[in-house]
């Protein structure tokens, strides 16, 4: 006979089980007492043992207590597997494989959840007879076994579904087979953990899927009709999923499949309803969307709209009846974190549009709401196919908008106005004939009695802003502003936090426009300030910095001043260096102190000190936590992120005021250290203050240049986009503060990258602008080290500066071109077309720009004679041959 199993000795069972009788109580001393005495406990080698023993052999206990045992084990896995000794290991496996079929569907689950967990500590390989017994009882009899064992399966493929593919093994050649079998099987939940299953496989195309791909479609089918919720919420997300992967093989069943997801998206359980919704998101992504979809669209758009109206359970959650809350303070958990967006340095286009800008589609407006729902999804999908289809849906639409936009019924009415705001982007050109009437009606809809009309229109009323800044300011821009900031200050939270988001954007668009209504703006922002709650508040600093970047220096007026920044500086000295709402804080000043310029003086030296100090903190705190990582927490790195990028703020608006700040810290040194973080955000805004720093103070910057260039130089790397632009571009400031000699020894170093970065394919247009606005400063400086190379960069460099505004950084680096065609003109030979094209690009070069190149056109025509330049010139398109004649005589 072999050795006994292992049995548990009853006073350790005892212990156990009144260990896990306390933890279910709710007493938090108690609950800090259970972790103790389990921290304890996992000095024994057998205690994971008992764990299992109560969870799969001691049926005299409840469900909840064995489950829990259970889960307590799954932790000790996840925490200390590799200290497992072998025979406890095994002894694990073994129960988890012998009780799969628990007849309890919560022990199951929990057993599932424990295999999950040991195969994601990579015990694959470790554990061969897992698959295969777990395959076999697929084929059991008894329902329990089956369903354990698909259970415990599916969690394995939605957690390692990589491993699985690479398995050596290749198990999915048989799971997947094994799979699709079990389509039609009589058990509903059999059913869909099938379908669950092999969904994990469907967007990495693993092989053993494909293979058998129209296989697995005609299952699907085969499910279209079944009863069973989870059943069809799987279906649906396995359509939703090959439509981004398989087109090809869909497209033969196109039309069924788009009947059969409309009348999906109009299941009565919504959950399946928002599967199948976000098959219309998808389809709007691929070529073919507008040929499969035109004979249907008329039929879709109607069920779309339907899906936009709140639900019951909505209006209840959102507490759709309380009209007034403004006094009632937010609970912490409503705060969702904010993204810091780094600073980045771009150009001025000659269509006035700054680069990546990308602008909220805004589905998001009910935040308390499980994020995503049917009317978000709904509202989503008519926005892309708005994009796909443009005016053609209007007539289908105009007939629905007619009939919600006037509803008795607020909630129709509301659905309305989401619609509208919805096909904005899409449906502009075919809506303007409907915006004279249409934009009084919604500015009247502000002041609706019900708080959810009124946000829901302030949020559609900024996705027009742009055609409303276009129109004379007293028929709309001035009634939606007057009407917009009463909503700001209105006693429903929801409310003014629509109103703050919508007013930002029309910030956005209409800039300097705002200028005559400064006054009446900032007094009701800066009121503001008295009555919002925490979370409004920080979208209120959102809105105030994007006023600020918005009307620019036209801010600097004293009664402007003094009336915004006591309010702001009395936040700031209220808020903690560890408070995270110095964030959007921080955020806002740096976008006012480069707005006021000088009028900021008289609040630059606190806020200049405390930034540096939030920045030494954090890198205190980063160097203690690297040394004694038991000890210390690693930082938070955004505080000093965003105080990088306020002193940018300073030193872009104070100029040459901020020197006396930098002279008196020591903020060079910190800097030093932040441009070699490993964290790239930190390095982003390291070098973007270090830009800023050498325009307004180069000679404190100067002395570090020996230490900063060669880790520029290391960071001219384009995947890391914005780090690789910030640094360029802090290279190409330096560059013209320095004179020859100085600067020589380091073109070598940066050079050749910066000729890689022009030349790849697919750069970002602002890196590329950047990348060639510093080689040509480069050359501005050193242009006998620069020109040999001249020709591996002209041609690129000519057509990524010509579609800028005129501007001193483009000023420096045509010059710093000139100076290198006239130290190597070989090198432009070949593409000299390229340069004419970016010479008359621009609209009006200083006098002395425009002469040099005045001297290189006629230098290169007389060279080649008049009869080669005639020839050479006929092939210029008419408006820059006719630039070219007005401007310089060629």
């Amino acid at each position: 006979m072999g050795k006994m199993a292992w049995q548990p000795e009853e006073n350790g069972l005892r212990q156990i089980l009144q260990l896990l009788k306390e933890s279910q109580s709710p007493d938090t001393a108690t609950q800090r007492n259970v972790q103790q005495k389990l921290e304890e406990l996992n000095k024994y080698p057998d205690f994971n043992n008992y764990l299992i023993f109560v969870l799969t052999k001691l049926t005299s206990e409840d469900d909840p207590t064995r489950s829990l045992s259970g889960l307590i084990l799954k932790n000790n896995v996840r925490a200390h597997f590799e200290k497992f000794p072998p025979e406890v290991t095994n002894f694990i496996k073994q129960e988890c494989l012998n009780s799969i079929g628990d007849p309890s569907p919560l022990i199951r689950a929990t057993i599932g959840i424990l295999v999950t967990t040991i195969v994601a500590k990579g015990e694959l390989r470790n554990w061969t007879e897992l698959l295969p017994s777990l395959c076999s009882s697929l084929d059991s009899d008894d329902y329990n076994v089956c369903e354990g064992a698909f259970g415990a399966l599916q969690k394995i493929c939605e957690d390692t579904a990589e491993d699985l593919d690479n398995d050596s093994t290749r198990p999915l050649n048989i799971l997947i087979p094994k799979f699709l079998q079990f389509f039609k099987h009589n058990s509903p939940k059999i059913r869909s953990h099938a379908i669950a299953c092999v969904n994990q496989f469907i967007i990495s195309r693993t092989q053993a899927l494909m293979v058998h791909i129209d296989a697995f479609i005609e299952n699907l089918f085969f499910l279209a009709t079944d009863e069973d919720t989870e059943v069809r919420k799987n279906v649906c997300r396995a359509l939703v999923m090959l439509v981004e992967v398989r087109m090809d093989r869909l497209i033969p069943h196109i039309n069924s499949i788009i009947e059969y997801m409309m009348l999906r998206t109009q299941d009565d359980d919504d959950s399946v309803a928002l599967e199948a919704c976000e098959f219309w998101l998808s389809l709007a992504e691929q070529p073919i969307c507008k040929d499969v979809l035109a004979s249907h669209i008329e039929r879709l758009v109607p069920v779309l709209v339907k899906g936009m109206k709140y639900s019951e359970i909505d209006i209840i959650l959102l507490k759709g009846d309380v009209e007034e809350d403004e006094m009632v303070p937010d609970k912490e958990s409503d705060i969702k974190p904010r993204f810091h967006k780094s600073r980045t340095h771009s150009q001025k286009h000659q269509d006035g549009e700054e680069d990546g800008e990308l602008s909220d589609d805004g589905f998001d407006d009910d935040d308390s709401l499980s994020d995503w729902n049917l009317r978000k999804c709904s509202a989503a999908a008519l926005d892309v196919l708005a994009n796909v289809f443009r005016e053609e849906i209007l007539p289908i639409l105009l007939p629905i908008l007619k009939e919600t936009l006037f509803h008795n019924d607020w909630d129709i009415k509301e659905s309305g106005i989401l619609v509208l705001g919805a096909i904005a982007e899409g449906c502009m050109n075919g809506m303007i004939p409907h915006l004279p009437e249409l934009i009084p009606y919604l500015i009247s809809r502000l002041s609706d009695k019900k708080a959810l009309v009124r946000s829901i229109t302030c949020w559609t009323l900024s996705r027009y802003a742009h055609w409303v800044v276009g129109q004379p300011h007293e028929l709309y821009l001035k009634p939606l502003m007057t009407e917009l900031l009463k909503r700001v200050l209105d006693s429903n939270k929801r409310v003014q936090e629509a109103a703050c988001s919508a007013f930002a954007t029309l910030e956005e668009e209409a800039c300097t426009e705002l200028v005559p209504y400064l006054g009446f703006i900032l007094e009701t922002l800066v009121y503001a300030f008295n009555k919002y709650q925490h979370k409004n508040l920080l979208i209120l600093y959102d809105a105030i910095g994007t006023l600020a970047d918005s009307v620019g220096h036209h801010l600097n007026k004293p009664d402007y001043v003094n009336m915004l920044m006591p309010p702001l500086i009395q936040k700031w000295n209220v808020l903690k260096d560890e408070d995270k709402d110095l964030f959007p804080l921080l955020e806002c000043l740096s976008s006012v102190a480069t707005a006021l310029q000088s009028g900021f003086l008289p609040y630059c030296e606190p806020v200049y000190r405390r930034c540096v100090s939030l920045v030494e903190q954090t890198l205190n705190q980063n160097f203690m936590s690297m040394s004694h990582p038991d000890r210390y927490e690693p930082p938070d790195k955004d505080f000093m992120i965003v105080a990088l990028d306020l002193l940018s703020g300073l030193a872009e608006g104070l100029e040459q005021h901020i020197e006396a700040l930098v002279a008196n810290s020591n903020i060079l040194k910190l800097l030093f250290q932040c441009m070699q973080d490993p964290m790239p955000e930190v390095r982003q805004s390291s070098f973007a203050l270090l830009g800023d720093l050498t325009k307004a103070c180069f000679q404190h910057v100067k002395p570090c240049i020996g230490d900063f260039m060669p880790i520029l130089g290391s960071n001219l790397n384009p995947e890391f986009i914005s780090v690789c632009n910030n640094a360029t571009w802090a290279i190409g400031e330096i560059s013209i503060k320095m004179i020859a000699t100085e600067m020589q020894p380091y073109v070598t170093l940066v050079l050749a990258p910066l000729i890689d970065i022009i030349n790849r394919p697919n750069t970002p247009k602002t890196l590329l602008e950047n990348t060639a606005i510093t080689i040509g400063r480069l050359g501005l400086v050193c242009p006998q080290e620069v020109a040999p190379s001249l020709q591996q960069f002209i041609r690129q460099w000519c057509t990524s500066l010509r579609n800028i505004r005129d501007n001193e950084e483009k000023d420096s680096a045509f010059r710093g071109v000139c100076h290198m065609i006239n130290v190597n003109p070989g090198g432009v030979v070949q593409d000299f077309i390229f340069f004419c094209d970016a010479v008359a690009s621009w609209s009006q070069p200083k006098a002395d720009l425009k002469d040099m190149f005045y001297k290189i056109l006629h230098g290169f025509k007389n060279q080649v004679g008049e009869e080669n330049w005639t020839k050479f010139s006929d092939q210029f398109p008419q408006p820059l041959r006719e630039r070219l004649a007005v401007h310089y005589a060629v």
